[in-house]
């Protein structure tokens, strides 16, 4: 018995798709998004940041003392991620980018901080998972500012 022609060449189209999409899946970049909304989201990621941020950015967020101003070492404190920070002023895709490759990623090759990269310890379903739960700690009017940006920043 002989497989038909046309069998074989639709099986080797969806292999062939299937192939495909498997790549774009897995070298496309980082997907997902950090959905302030989510309870499952969030819950992961209050889990997340109480094991791997809060040390520096504080257990509700508050970030280190001082801030703005430089340690006698001349790196600058963790900055708080609530409404009161800075963070909700960047785009949801520098944000990721921060937590997995480090503040390197923005500053100069000489910026010295003590902000680590993530990319080799946690997920980026994890790194979402910390974004929406800073997210979810802002007012409404702030998340609905910031996805206003980080929708500009697309374009």
């Amino acid at each position: 018995m002989r497989f038909p022609k046309r069998a074989a060449i639709g099986i080797g189209l969806a292999l062939g798709a299937a192939i495909v999409a498997a790549g774009v899946v897995l070298f496309a970049g980082p997907k997902g998004g950090a959905d302030p909304t989510d309870p499952t989201q969030v819950a992961r990621g209050k889990v997340v940041h109480a094991e791997q941020c809060a040390s520096c950015h504080g257990a509700r967020l508050e970030g280190q003392p001082n801030w703005q101003s430089r340690k006698p070492d001349g790196r600058l404190p963790a900055p708080p991620h609530d409404a009161s920070g800075h963070t909700w002023h960047h785009p949801d895709a520098d944000l990721f980018k921060i937590t997995k490759q480090g503040i390197t990623a923005f500053a100069p090759p000489d910026y010295s901080s003590d902000m680590p990269a993530f990319g080799r310890s946690l997920s980026d379903a994890d790194i979402w998972a910390v974004l929406a739960f800073i997210k979810s700690s802002w007012t409404e009017e702030i998340r609905r500012r910031h996805a206003a940006m980080s929708e500009r920043s697309k374009k």
